[in-house]
């Protein structure tokens, strides 16, 4: 698809240039905006994605693996 003027209407409406990479949110799977100053909630789609994220971490639904930690006992 060398030049999009030489393409159908159809297709031109679903060419992106390759620059442009589409970003979903991680818990709606809506497209969002990827500019920071329009979206402050980057990478989720709006406040509310990104409450729901902090919930699931904050229940322990996501987990970082490694090592467990060993506390030293109290003296």
């Amino acid at each position: 698809y060398g030049n999009i003027e030489n393409e159908p209407i159809w297709r031109q409406k679903t060419v992106k240039p390759s620059s442009e990479k589409l970003l979903k949110c991680s818990i709606c799977k809506k497209p969002v905006e990827q500019d920071k100053a329009k979206n402050q909630f980057l990478p989720f789609c709006s406040e509310r994605c990104k409450t729901i994220d902090l919930g699931k971490w904050l229940d322990g639904k996501y987990v970082i693996e490694g090592d467990e930690l060993i506390s030293e006992p109290e003296q």
